[in-house]
This record gives structure tokens, C-alpha cells and sequence, in this order.
């Protein structure tokens, strides 16, 4: 999945990063967003969209992208940004925090989707890119993996919402909860008006 990475090297780019984010729907708790920079020509094996590969891949690849980037940053966007600004503008906030934590400043940035944040270096915004480039698909895995985990660490602070069986998703299991023991401190209450029926 180089064919993006190559084309913006072929044209001078020499640090292009896949920038991708997790969280966009959930009820409850940040977006995440990671960028990563791998060497030129790199595929890992087993790297592709975060959302087809088990929990338990995804964690091995963690590792394994990590060890062999030339720089990622992880970064995100808190609840309290995403009822501030809306979901879609912390979203961008998150990706434009992940590229300019890279130790290795990135001079070309592939962005999974249609839109792009406002970064000091060109960028290309790639519809579906986490199935089509490396680099993209290796940020969607440290992005998601990131969130899942620190929904885990939620799931213990508030244990009546089950975080560790969906992370926050809208699952009927986790509506349920929210009805019964009303929303806590990570949820996005913006995200609750329908569950609520407009009445909170």
C-alpha cells in the first residue's frame, strides 16, 4: 500500500506521514489522532485499516509501527473540545496536534478522508486512505489503539457504563446504561439529545 507514500516522494517530498484519527462516534470519552512517518519503501506486514484487524493485532502492530517509524505522535482532542468546537473541528484539532508532535518534522501530510486541518505543510485529504496507503493505515492503528486503552482505563473509574466492551460506542447495552445511571463526565452530552429525546 505505497502507492500515495511514492507518488509524493516522486515528487520531493522526503518525510510524507498517513494521518488518521479514532473516536468520531462515539458517546463518550476524546478523539484520537496519530501520525506516522515510515521509511521510504517500508510495508509492515499485517498493516491495514484499524477496523478490520482483532483487538489483539492491532496491539501487536502497535508495537511493531512504533519500532519502526521514523517518528509518530499520537494526540487528541478532549470532550470538552468536542462540545466546544463540534466533533468534526476537534477531529481536525486532534490530526493538526498528532502532525506537529512528530519528532521529525513531516513535510507532506496524507489525510484519511475528505477534509483537511490547517497544517504549515501541504496536504492531500485521501477518501477510504486507511485501506489504500501504509503510512495512513499504520496511524489508524496507534489512533485506535491509544483510545481503546485509555477507554479501558474509563471503564474502571466508571464501571457502570461497561467502557471496555464498546469503548464508548452508541451499542444498545450502552444506551441502556446511560438511561438508568444518567451520563457521566466523559460523555458528550451534544451526542445525548436524541437518546434523551431533546430533553436534556
Amino acid at each position: 500500500m505505497l502507492e500515495y507514500e511514492q507518488l509524493y516522494n516522486s515528487q520531493g517530498y522526503k518525510a510524507v506521514c498517513g494521518v488518521d484519527e479514532a473516536g468520531r462516534g462515539p458517546l463518550a470519552g476524546p478523539v484520537f489522532a496519530a501520525a506516522v512517518i515510515l521509511p521510504e519503501g517500508l510495508e509492515i506486514e499485517g498493516v491495514t485499516d484499524s477496523k478490520k484487524l482483532s483487538e489483539k493485532k492491532r496491539e501487536q502492530l502497535f508495537d511493531v509501527i512504533c519500532e519502526k517509524a521514523l517518528a509518530y505522535s499520537i494526540a487528541s482532542a478532549s470532550v470538552e473540545e468536542i462540545e466546544e468546537l463540534n466533533i468534526l473541528r476537534a477531529d481536525m484539532l486532534a490530526m493538526k496536534r498528532a502532525v506537529e508532535g512528530l519528532k521529525v518534522k513531516a513535510d507532506f501530510a496524507m489525510i484519511d478522508g475528505n477534509k483537511t486541518p490547517q497544517l504549515d505543510i501541504p496536504c492531500v485529504a485521501i477518501v477510504k486512505g486507511d485501506a489504500k496507503s501504509e503510512s495512513i493505515a499504520a496511524a489508524s492503528i496507534l489512533a485506535k489503539v491509544s483510545r481503546d486503552r485509555l477507554m479501558l482505563e474509563m471503564a474502571k473509574k466508571y464501571p457502570a457504563y461497561n467502557f471496555e466492551k464498546h469503548k464508548g460506542y452508541g451499542t444498545k447495552a450502552h444506551r441502556e446504561a446511560i438511561l438508568e445511571h444518567g451520563p457521566c463526565e466523559i460523555h458528550r452530552m451534544s451526542f445525548l439529545k436524541k437518546l434523551y429525546g431533546g430533553n436534556k
